[in-house]
């Protein structure tokens, strides 16, 4: 049996232990080692991946018509659009209106030969019958057409790859934004790693783990109070998507789902500023039966 002084010393080597192995992932960090892309895991695994992000509701004893007070003061700042100059608009528009999904578009133009790859956060899904996504292009500050070089190419073509950008290779994604001449070519200049799409031209990201071809079906002009084209608005039909197997899970009823937990995707904030998934939870809808109250994925049709 140990003597006290003995149980000190162990309890001391421990938690040296404990320090030094926190200060090496501290330091790795700072040093800014890269995330390392996900190992492919079977998709019956993919509840336990989630859990691990599960937290509890910010509110989770809170019961109908109860009311939840806002942490501020009647004290607003009222900005109106037709007044507001589009420098002032901007950061306020991209800090409000957050987190912000990525698309980060590869295109090519009608002749195969000129390419480009940036990211874009004026982006959503609309519609999965079939799938849709909308994108906003805003007008180029340094091309006299004030077209950004990937709305030159999905104009000439109807074609574009949406890549979804994850923690394993932001860094690259995000060199992609320089104002570079177009014709050069992104994915040269930022390491990343292009691959054949099936039924579009343009090459898919290889280090993205959700890839869609896309073809355009809608384009619409947004026109500022001067009159002047200020945004391209791109409603893009996703005619294949591509699913990493290493990100690949299942939703209860065996559905092929993303396992956000393995996808680590970034999203966009204000500023030069972006978002990790690093806490999540559940908040059933208020139709759901109390069976299905713990049910994963309760947006989608089961």
């Amino acid at each position: 049996m140990m003597d006290s002084r003995q149980l000190d010393l162990l309890l001391a080597g421990l938690a040296g232990a404990l320090v030094t192995y926190g200060g090496t992932r501290l330091l790795r960090r700072v040093a800014g080692e890269g995330v390392p892309t996900p190992p492919a895991r079977d998709a019956k695994d993919m509840n336990g991946s989630i859990a691990a992000l599960r937290s509890t509701t910010p509110h989770p004893h809170w019961t109908p018509p109860n009311p939840l007070p806002a942490p501020f003061s009647d004290k607003y700042h009222d900005v109106d659009p037709a007044t507001t100059p589009s420098a002032v608009l901007y950061p306020l528009v991209i800090s409000a209106i957050v987190p912000r999904p990525i698309a980060f578009i590869s295109t090519l133009n009608a002749a195969g030969s000129v390419g480009n790859l940036a990211p874009y956060s004026y982006f959503n899904a609309v519609a999965h019958d079939p799938p849709t996504l909308a994108i906003g292009f805003c007008a180029s500050s340094i091309r006299d057409h004030r077209r950004k070089d990937s709305l030159v190419n999905i104009v000439e073509t109807g074609e574009l790859v949406v890549n979804i950008i994850s923690e394993w290779f932001v860094e690259a994604a995000n060199h992609c934004c320089g104002n570079f001449d177009y014709g050069q070519n992104e994915f040269e200049l930022s390491g990343l790693t292009p691959m054949p799409s099936v039924k579009v031209k343009a090459p898919r990201v290889r280090e993205s783990a959700v890839q869609m071809e896309c073809k355009v079906v809608h384009s619409y002009e947004v026109r500022n109070a001067a009159g002047a084209v200020s945004t391209t608005v791109i409603l893009a039909q996703v005619v294949l998507m591509h699913v990493a197997d290493g990100v690949a899970g299942a939703s209860p009823s065996g559905k092929l789902v993303v396992d956000l937990a393995k996808y680590a995707p970034i999203s966009r904030l204000g500023g030069n500023t972006y978002g990790r998934v690093k806490e999540t939870f559940d908040l059933p809808r208020p139709d759901r039966t109390p069976a299905q109250k713990h049910i994963q994925y309760t947006s989608q049709p089961e």
